[in-house]
């Protein structure tokens, strides 16, 4: 358990919040940094009436529950939550990343927001290539993953600034505070930040960018302690500017200066004009039908939504309840459509901007799904195939909240910085890590092999173009109502993930705490393997699947879900946080 007796500093925080408009019950969440430790939930839901917060930092939870409290709904609570985890979570919480946000309001209105982010407006499709045709390696690794010329353009300010403009109700500034306040009079080290910054690989990494060990160490390069107050004044003064200015705080003025001067210093690519021209693009979300359920999720340049519902589509021909969960045919059953819906993904989708001729519809309709259906063998394995389709590489340190206020209304929320800690570059001056999201693009045109690698063209590297992502953000609906929001971080195991929480819901029956905590697989069609999580599923049962020809490898654990859940008889919310989450919890109230 974290401690703290520093009543001075409690007391300072105190009196900083109360010249702010934000009201004087957020006090409570300083009272909770500096007196307990991090709460995670597990299977029993935390259980509220008038809204409640699921993410990655309880902390972060509490910021958005704040928000609920004083009247905001579940979009405002988003933007607050997303804003503090950027302080609190900066493993994957950002403002120099991106990621994608789907609402679906109790009236029925739907909508999703992409921030993604984009290739830089100097970047080609052979950028990271020798002249061999292979990709540059530095001291650190593949220069499209380890490079400061791995920065995609940055998205989240610019959509949460959108997704505020657009549906939100409480005024921006109050919005942002939280997270200035967090970051300037500082957060306690837990155990997972301690363990996060000091791994041999982290600080060697962080260690080639002194504006990165300025802000993950103390004076000296010595290492912060679990209880140690961690602030963060560049940050708290960069999202100050986005506070007073909106998106033009990060996208223009002195912040934009900082990152491009920074860019320019160091050999990057993103220029003045590459923040002044980025945009956040409000999209129709993708919908489907799934056993009188409406599932709602993001399109793309996410192949989330598409690939969720392709395979949902195809499982929706076997009775799934009856089957029983997690057993050999089951687990079956799951593999055979992630591998056929894992080869779609492969193959057609990328940024819809610059591929207008990709077959949505098909992939998503009924008779497609019957096809691929019809091709599976109950009894045997299927075979992937390396010269047809393969998966490049996607980093699984992302990280998803979910939000539902006292109406109704639901937000899934998804963003990233790519790999954990992004491309571990911290902007000298401005305090905020930035992504390597470039390397989410076909780095070789035209390759596509066994080992992973893959070259189609729809991801290919073009100025401005968004790189396609596994992010699903997706939220349930039951005769227009939304019912859950759920979502995940976990790279390719993303979509996966979510379907199975679904399943474990529509299917099975379980409660949201339930069917986030039961165990998970994952296949995505190239390396021909499943992952199994190490526990949850038995010997026996492992056995009966392999004798179907799979192989299977065992992992600690597959994605990290949050979901939250609103009873439509009763209107008893519950939110659940994955225990996959180290720091992270619910807040409801």
């Amino acid at each position: 358990m974290i401690q703290t007796n520093n009543h001075n500093h409690i007391e300072g925080l105190k009196l900083q919040i109360m010249k702010t408009k934000i009201s004087i019950n957020i006090i409570t969440i300083f009272l909770f940094l500096f007196s307990t430790t991090v709460h995670s939930d597990g299977r029993v839901a935390v259980r509220g009436h008038n809204g409640a917060v699921a993410s990655s930092s309880y902390t972060a939870s509490q910021v958005g529950v704040e928000v609920l409290k004083k009247g905001g709904n579940a979009v405002d609570a988003a933007v607050a939550t997303a804003f503090a985890m950027a302080v609190t979570h900066p493993t994957a919480g950002n403002i120099g990343g991106g990621g994608f946000l789907v609402y679906h309001g109790v009236d029925g209105e739907i909508t999703a927001f992409d921030f993604r982010e984009k290739a830089p407006l100097s970047s080609s499709k052979d950028m990271y290539l020798d002249e061999e045709g292979k990709v540059i390696n530095n001291s650190i690794g593949p220069e499209n993953h380890f490079s400061i010329r791995a920065v995609g353009v940055p998205g989240t300010v610019a959509g949460l600034a959108l997704a505020h403009e657009r549906l939100g109700t409480m005024d921006w500034s109050d919005l942002v505070v939280p997270s200035v306040l967090l970051a300037r009079n500082g957060i306690p080290i837990t155990w997972k930040l301690h363990d996060d910054f000091n791994s041999d690989r982290r600080k060697a990494w962080f260690g080639e960018y002194p504006s990165s060990v300025e802000k993950f160490y103390k004076e000296g390069g010595a290492e912060y302690t679990p209880g140690d107050i961690w602030k963060q004044e560049d940050l708290a003064k960069t999202l100050e500017r986005i506070q007073d200015k909106g998106k033009d705080g990060f996208y223009k003025g002195e912040t934009a200066k900082l990152i491009a001067d920074y860019m320019k210093q160091n050999g990057g690519l993103i220029t003045l004009e590459d923040l002044e021209k980025y945009n956040a693009v409000e999209r129709t979300p993708i919908v489907n039908d799934y056993r009188g359920h409406t599932i709602v999720s993001m399109p793309p340049p996410s192949s989330g939504g598409i690939i969720l519902s392709e395979m949902l589509n195809i499982l929706e021909g076997y009775d799934l309840n009856q089957i029983g969960h997690n057993s050999a045919q089951y687990l079956h059953l799951l593999t055979e459509s992630m591998r056929r819906a894992y080869a779609d993904r492969a193959n057609y989708l990328g940024d819809p901007d610059f591929n207008e001729d990709m077959p949505i519809e098909k992939l998503l309709s009924k008779e497609h799904a019957a096809d691929l259906r019809g091709s599976i063998n109950t009894e045997m394995k299927s075979e992937s195939d390396p010269a047809l389709f393969a998966q490049a590489y996607e980093s699984e340190e992302t990280t998803h909240f979910s939000v539902v206020d006292k109406k109704g209304n639901m937000v899934s929320l998804t963003y990233t910085l790519e790999f954990g800690y992004g491309s571990h570059i911290v902007v000298g001056g401005a305090g905020f890590l930035l992504n390597n999201e470039m390397g989410d693009f076909n780095a070789i045109p035209g390759l596509t092999n066994a080992s992973g690698r893959i070259g189609t063209t729809p991801n290919q590297i073009r100025p401005e173009q968004r790189m396609l992502s596994s992010m699903t953000p997706t939220i349930v609906a039951k005769n227009g109502i939304p019912l859950f929001a759920t979502g995940t971080p976990g790279g390719k195991t993303i979509i996966n993930t979510t379907m199975q929480t679904i399943l474990n819901v529509v299917d099975h029956g379980m409660t949201i705490a339930e069917s986030i905590e039961a165990p998970r697989i994952h296949h995505q069609w190239l390396p021909d393997v499943t992952s199994f999580e190490k526990i949850g599923i038995s010997p026996d049962t492992r056995k009966m699947y392999e004798s179907l020809g799979h192989k299977i490898r065992i992992r600690n654990s597959i994605g990290s879900a949050m979901g939250v859940y609103r009873d439509p008889e009763t209107g008893v919310i519950s939110g659940a946080a994955d225990s996959r989450a180290e720091d992270g919890g619910v807040a409801a109230y």
